[in-house]
């Protein structure tokens, strides 16, 4: 499959009014980090190792919350988003926090061959929570990614499960797995999901911010199953060093009725079996 930029077009416009709401929920995060706070979770830490000293590209960085923490614990690191939006508000994060982190807007399929071409070169690159549905060539994107990787470097990429995706908010079975299916074309764009999920989402404070959230913006998903992510590693010339699934969700309730578990995370309900509904992988650049 080829890269698909008009729709990543579409997608960024999509991403811009809907990080605007998002933000709006989050009680003084510059304030929050300069006081030692963190929004990483146990198992990205786990995951992505020793950060002291290590340059660290983040993909898909949104807001910048997670780059900043990411540089707290002694990395360099450059994030990269579509949105100008998300960005422009990383950007200003970082001004406010002192803590130093250098932001790019870019669709990744471009930032990463222009980097490659620049000689520019990661020990980590960390790519976490709904990146992996906004790109449409998955090959492309490890290729990408292996570029900018320093030999012996590693791509960290922990993702919400594919199979989460088979089912609509009852979780009811309603969507294929594999990914002829996709795209998906979402007339009512990025939602708020940070309203959703409250202060599982909102380690700096709760505040009520926008009410009723409504994106003007159509938005399109790209399915990609587990062999799909991994083939994808192995084809750009990685090794596969880690693979681990999760029965819960850090921070995200896809589902109506979830039940919360400590440390921000939620699960399905109590009469529902248990599903996957995280995924990591590790692969090592030889």
């Amino acid at each position: 499959m080829s890269v698909s930029r008009d729709l990543h077009e579409a997608n960024r416009a999509s991403w811009n009014a809907a990080t605007r709401a998002h933000n709006s929920h989050k009680r003084d995060q510059a304030a929050f980090l300069r006081a030692g706070g963190s929004t990483l979770f146990p198992e990205e830490l786990e995951l992505v190792g020793e950060l002291s000293g290590r340059s660290l590209l983040h993909l898909c960085c949104n807001a910048g919350q997670d780059s900043l923490s990411l540089a707290r614990l002694g990395a360099r690191v450059t994030g990269v988003d579509i949105s100008d939006e998300a960005i422009g508000f990383a950007k200003q994060l970082a001004g406010d926090t002192g803590v130093h982190a250098d932001f790019e807007r870019a669709d990744v399929y471009d930032w990463l061959p222009r980097a490659a071409r620049d000689r520019r070169r990661f020990d980590r690159v960390f790519m976490t929570y709904g990146v992996l549905g906004w790109m449409s060539d998955l090959e492309l994107l490890f290729r990408g990614v292996a570029s900018v990787l320093e030999h012996g470097g590693r791509v960290v990429s922990l993702e919400f499960h594919p199979t989460a995706g088979l089912f609509d908010e009852n979780l009811q079975l309603k969507y294929p797995y594999f990914r002829e299916a996709g795209p998906y074309r979402w007339a009512d764009g990025v939602n708020d999901y940070v309203a959703l999920s409250g202060a599982a989402l909102t380690p700096s404070g709760w505040l009520d911010g926008e009410k009723d959230f409504k994106n003007p913006h159509v938005v399109w998903e790209f399915p990609h199953s587990v062999s799909e992510l991994m083939g994808a590693a192995l084809a750009a010339g990685l090794q596969i060093e880690a693979v681990r699934e999760w029965p819960y969700a850090n921070g995200f309730q896809p589902f109506r009725k979830m039940r919360e578990l400590p440390g921000r995370r939620f699960t399905v309900p109590e009469d529902t079996p248990e599903l996957p509904l995280m995924f990591g992988l590790v692969a090592v650049k030889p």
